[in-house]
């Protein structure tokens, strides 16, 4: 719908896309500072988790680029990381398992003396408000891609179409499209709101939620998208498609891990620590 840019700073161009991206961390920071506030978080856990994420952000979109250039080279592109575009699932795995790297090992060093696990002793809080950070930023960058008129679904001519949106495809005609960014971008933020009730709730497995809440999603309106996003060409399934059934898979995994352990799926209003999984932590042994 704003493919071209509103405007220049210093010599280049300014998309709508990349505003979208920038309200969508925006956003992302103060959901998690105002919840895990909330959650009585301590300041010292809060300042190393901004710190990492960092880390997390840029190997983020790094493994975004990384995918997607791989995802070209199947299709017989070439294998170009900064000029093959993004792929978010990409980034979510790869950033994902960035960030916890560095916050394990990180924090091993970080936190000392008194404070020795501090990270550990509140990463069941962080666990529980990141599938809600991950789903706001995620929204507003589907906006962008609405913008900027990629990850669209089918064409539908220049007549008007219920359901459809005005825009420029990735082929570079302009009419009517299946809006598949704008659906996504709703969905994300209803799941958000979900995510936050149940938080408030006393819910335990909110990543489990998302993880199977959006793996399913995505898998399902993978159907409806009709723009490139490279891949094996003949495959029953598109590389998202792949990637939302590890989504599924580890979010059935992570909930038979807590079944068999008997961690509670919601903490009782009597429990009041709900920084812990268990009834007693490895910190108090």
């Amino acid at each position: 719908m704003l493919p071209n840019p509103l405007f220049t700073l210093f010599g280049n161009g300014v998309y709508m896309y990349g505003i979208c991206i920038a309200v969508g961390l925006i956003s992302c920071l103060l959901v998690f500072y105002n919840f895990s506030k909330r959650k009585g978080m301590p300041t010292e856990v809060q300042d190393f988790i901004f710190f990492v994420l960092i880390g997390g952000l840029a190997s983020g979109f790094f493994f975004a680029m990384f995918f997607q250039a791989f995802y070209n080279w199947l299709a017989g592109k070439p294998f170009d990381i900064f000029g093959g575009g993004l792929t978010v699932m990409g980034g979510l795995i790869g950033g994902a398992s960035c960030f916890l790297l560095l916050y394990f090992i990180i924090g091993r060093f970080y936190f000392k003396g008194k404070k020795k696990g501090l990270h550990i002793k509140h990463f069941n809080t962080l666990l529980r408000i990141a599938p809600i950070c991950i789903a706001v930023a995620h929204g507003f960058g589907r906006i962008g891609c609405l913008m900027s008129g990629c990850c669209h679904g089918a064409y539908l001519g220049e007549e008007y179409v219920f359901g459809g949106i005005w825009m420029k495809g990735t082929t570079g005609v302009w009419g009517y499209y299946v809006p598949t960014q704008l659906y996504e971008a709703l969905f994300l933020f209803a799941l958000a709101v979900v995510m936050s009730i149940l938080l408030f709730k006393r819910c335990n497995i909110i990543m489990v939620i998302y993880l199977l809440g959006y793996g399913i999603w995505r898998f399902i309106i993978e159907y409806f998208r009709t723009d490139y996003r490279g891949g094996v060409e003949g495959s029953i399934l598109s590389p998202s498609q792949i990637q939302s059934i590890v989504f599924i898979l580890i979010g059935i995994i992570v909930l038979i891990v807590y079944l068999v352990k008997k961690w509670p799926l919601f903490f009782s209003k009597e429990n009041k620590d709900e920084m812990i999984i268990t009834e007693k932590s490895d910190l108090e042994k």
